[in-house]
């Protein structure tokens, strides 16, 4: 599965998640850029998923039209210590991940 993660989360997360292929939005030259477009240009860059911490990007973005689901990451915070708890269960939903949809993880 090729994986987004978004700029709100710590680069080192994508070694965290064997068996895809993982970038940071700041990799892809996408730091900056609103919801909108980023889902636009995940989409077109054939990735499968967004990783986030925003909560506000499923309810901002019409995500039926889009071919890529959304995961929100329901962490304490962003620090790499807070995230990486949540990786098992991620790992566990990119499994049964489908287009144009939204998980949660908590």
């Amino acid at each position: 599965m090729k994986i987004l993660l978004d700029e709100n989360l710590p680069h080192n997360l994508r070694n965290e998640l064997p068996g895809h292929d993982v970038f940071t939005v700041q990799y892809m030259g996408w730091r900056g850029i609103k919801n909108g477009a980023l889902l636009a240009l995940a989409a077109g860059g054939g990735f499968d998923a967004l990783v986030t911490v925003d909560k506000s990007v499923p309810h901002q973005q019409n995500l039926s039209t889009l071919p890529l689901a959304v995961v929100v990451l329901n962490a304490k915070s962003t620090d790499f210590d807070d995230v990486v708890v949540l990786v098992p269960k991620l790992l566990v939903a990119l499994n049964h991940l489908k287009g144009k949809s939204v998980t949660y993880i908590q």
